[in-house]
């Protein structure tokens, strides 16, 4: 069996860090042209350089994305641009355009192609000819089953990879080739630029009647505010990774270039642990039902496996608002020392006598402890932090963490 991987997203310097800290075996980012994340920060050119020399120091991947839909003008530059990701050493590239594949293949012809869910591969014919048309990886369509993906892998040569999406946002719009954004805001999904329309709340009226008058604008009836017909619940496949492992898939990919570094840790962290647990021990990750429990805990919609278990959930979200069952309270900046007083970066308000929880890659995951005494910068004892980004040092015994674990806290409810 090929080597899994476990695939994260990385808007920024912050994030690609934190999802190697947390177990991604690669993270896929973008420059500051051509990807699909244009409101996200992306990397200069010399920062990509940097950060693909950073993950192959840790063993680890990176793919860039070049997945527009290309129009005339985008071609400018995109030459150069990919000879330089290819003297970088950049592990693939990921592509949606036919255009940009065949000025890949002319130019940096020894380049490994992933061919983005945008392109839709979506049956066993198209992933075929893209397979034959230069991509090593397919990279498939939202709206697959695991059955028609186990068609797919057993249509195609053993050497071409297939990689599928297993958790956060989903596109309302077939593989996410959506308009909704271009004709509401005069901003391109397809050209990075999605201002996620589909999350606004819709009303409905009859234009003619309303023009003279006599009509008026109803609510489609959902909640007491208006409807989401347009807003998907996010896809979570933590509990499936077996039958998607079955069917073929070697790299499970998670969604969230434009969500939160808490997200990405707590995401990564949980995805890591039920891969490994699947390829270890089928029997113990079958058992295991408190994986979502985990998940629950940072910013999320309502969860759903979408298309991949046969008979889609054709249930829509009902609000367009995220729910967590934890606060992100701080990030750990420094390793605890010897006397466990460990320094962190304070995001959310709490006090001497909260009891904090820990999110971390290693053995001190979910281990629990109160706050007993804590010092601001100048080394003042202070009974609480509510100062934005605050700087701490918190007495963390008997546990001793590291740079990147997060201290959370259990919502209380109203």
């Amino acid at each position: 069996m090929q080597k899994l991987e476990l695939l994260a997203p990385a808007g920024d310097r912050d994030k690609l860090e934190t999802a190697f800290y947390y177990g991604a075996d690669a993270c896929y980012f973008a420059g500051k042209k051509w990807g699909l994340r244009a409101f996200s920060e992306n990397f200069t050119q010399d920062e990509l350089g940097e950060y693909v020399k950073f993950a192959h120091n840790l063993n680890k991947k990176a793919y860039i994305t070049v997945n527009i839909q290309a129009h005339n003008d985008d071609f400018e530059g995109l030459e150069e641009y990919l000879c330089y990701l290819q003297k970088i050493g950049a592990d693939a590239l990921i592509i949606s355009d036919a255009g940009i594949m065949s000025v890949a293949k002319k130019c940096v012809p020894n380049m490994p192609i992933h061919l983005s869910t945008q392109a839709c591969a979506s049956n066993k014919y198209s992933a075929k000819f893209w397979a034959d048309a230069g991509a090593s990886r397919i990279i498939l369509a939202r709206e697959l089953s695991v059955k028609e993906i186990k068609e797919i892998r057993d249509y195609l040569p053993p050497e071409i990879e297939l990689e599928a999406f297993v958790h956060g946002a989903m596109c309302i719009s077939y593989s996410g080739r959506c308009l909704l954004s271009n004709y509401l805001a005069d901003r391109d999904s397809n050209r990075g630029q999605c201002v996620q329309a589909c999350r606004w709340e819709y009303f409905i009226s009859e234009r003619t009647r309303v023009e003279k008058g006599e009509g008026e604008q109803y609510e489609i009836q959902q909640d007491d505010k208006s409807t989401y017909i347009l807003n998907s619940k996010d896809l979570c496949m933590i509990d499936y990774l077996d039958k998607l492992i079955d069917a073929g898939v070697t790299s499970f990919k998670i969604e969230g270039r434009m969500k939160s570094n808490y997200y990405v840790a707590t995401v990564v962290n949980a995805y890591r642990r039920a891969l490994d647990t699947v390829q270890e021990n089928r029997d113990e990750y079958q058992k295991d039902k408190t994986r979502i429990k985990e998940l629950e805990k940072s910013s999320h919609r309502l969860f759903t496996t979408g298309f991949c278990l046969g008979e889609h959930d054709r249930e829509y979200s009902k609000t367009s608002l995220p729910v967590a069952t934890s606060d992100f309270i701080a990030e750990v900046l420094d390793s605890t020392d010897d006397n466990f007083i460990t320094k962190i970066e304070q995001r959310n308000k709490f006090v001497v006598g909260d009891t904090l929880e820990i999110l971390s890659p290693d053995e001190n995951w979910n281990k629990t402890f109160v706050v007993t005494d804590m010092k601001d910068e100048n080394g003042e004892s202070i009974i609480e932090a509510n100062k934005v980004q605050q700087l701490i040092y918190l007495n963390t015994k008997p546990y001793k963490l590291k740079k990147r674990d997060i201290l959370r806290r259990t919502k209380i409810e109203n």
